[in-house]
């Protein structure tokens, strides 16, 4: 089995590297309207996952009003059922600060049950956003 190893990214080459990961899911797989996908960029903290050192998923997180956002979960075809959703969720949950109280994301009904195994939790019913059904989830 390949290793599978996710980070943070702030160099432009590893930024390019996961906006092509969430491009190619949402905006040309699911249909996310391109400029929904990358609002809020500039407010988050991004990371890349790579498959025997090649790019394979994305993420980041941001802090809101609310909390903690959790966000743009996304993994190339090729690799799902790898490894590579957990190896993003753990580095970005070991990446938020300590005092991050109030941890959320909305997941897509395929993923919810990636979060629970991370302690989340389903908070109220399910809804539409970029025209697909979510959850909203919260760290317990």
């Amino acid at each position: 089995m390949p290793e599978v190893a996710a980070h943070k990214v702030i160099d432009p080459a590893g930024l390019e590297k996961a906006f092509a990961i969430r491009r190619e899911v949402f905006v040309l797989e699911q249909n996310c309207p391109p400029e929904l996908e990358v609002e809020h960029d500039e407010l988050s903290n991004h990371f890349l996952a790579t498959v025997a050192a090649e790019p394979a998923g994305a993420s980041r997180w941001r802090k809101t009003e609310k909390g903690y956002k959790l966000e743009r979960f996304a993994v190339l075809k090729k690799y799902r059922g790898h490894g590579v959703g957990q190896a993003l969720v753990a580095a970005v949950l070991a990446d938020l600060p300590p005092d991050a109280e109030y941890v959320y994301l909305h997941a897509q009904l395929a993923a919810a049950s990636l979060y629970e195994r991370f302690n989340f939790v389903k908070t109220g019913p399910q809804f539409e956003e970029a025209g697909m059904l979510h959850y909203k989830m919260v760290l317990a």
